[in-house]
């Protein structure tokens, strides 16, 4: 039986990662992006030796109908994995309400709308899989990333909300809480606080995006089947 799965941000550092891992365990993939075509063109050429169907959807979710461009192209679904994710960095003081409602459309309100939207399709085959990629700030917070930590931490609660939800409907709900991980999202920062960094992080390096992606594939497999509800900290130790 054929098994899809939504993956939001698919053009990301963790979203290819985890594309590439579901493709290889047999998924069929909705892959969204929305302004680096060019990744997706790439993920695209790296999945045809998997053999499967992959369907690239663009959708802007810091708009907060953004999810309605991605809801109207899903047909028949088994998980969903939200990657998506933006960041702004500064003081509280000094931010302002359109960078605040893009990063709450991007990371909690679309999210929410989408899934609402995508559930019928999960309870009407009575299992599934829904997966958020949060982060380590969603569960300790961070100075000068204080709206990015906020919404992280919207995406926890409304995961352990929803999972109670859904429960008895076959459906799992899970979290994966990222600390620093390999991606582009890490180049703002110079050669030499990378190293800083890391040596806050008791494994002493950064993580990678596969290791994130076979956390998802975890979530979504049979091993898993117990659990639900839960934050997975992938962080090397940084948070506890």
């Amino acid at each position: 039986m054929k098994k899809y799965a939504l993956i939001t941000g698919a053009s990301g550092g963790i979203g290819q990662a985890v594309a590439c891992r579901l493709a290889a365990d047999g998924y069929h993939l909705y892959l969204h992006y929305n302004k680096n075509s060019d990744s997706i063109s790439d993920l695209m050429k790296k999945l045809e030796q998997f053999g499967g169907e992959y369907l690239p959807i663009q959708a802007d979710l810091s708009n907060s109908k953004g999810y309605e461009t991605i809801s109207s192209q899903i047909f028949s679904l088994d998980a969903i994995i939200h990657c998506s994710g933006n960041s702004h960095y500064g003081m509280l003081m000094d931010l302002e309400l359109e960078d605040a409602q893009e990063l709450m459309n991007v990371h909690v309100l679309n999210p929410i709308m989408l899934t609402k939207e995508m559930l019928p399709k999960l309870l009407h085959k009575k299992s599934g899989n829904i997966v958020f990629i949060s982060s380590i700030w969603g569960q300790t917070g961070a100075a000068c990333e204080v709206v990015y930590s906020t919404a992280k931490g919207a995406q926890i609660a409304f995961v352990k909300a929803l999972s109670k939800e859904v429960a008895l409907n076959g459906i799992r709900v899970n979290a994966i809480a990222p600390g620093a991980v390999a991606t582009p999202m890490m180049e703002g920062f110079n050669a030499e606080e990378i190293e800083e960094l890391c040596e806050e992080i008791p494994m002493g390096r950064l993580g990678l995006p596969e290791e994130i992606a076979g956390t998802v594939k975890f979530l979504l497999s049979k091993d898993s089947s117990y659990i639900t509800g839960q934050v997975l900290s992938v962080n090397g130790g940084w948070y506890t």
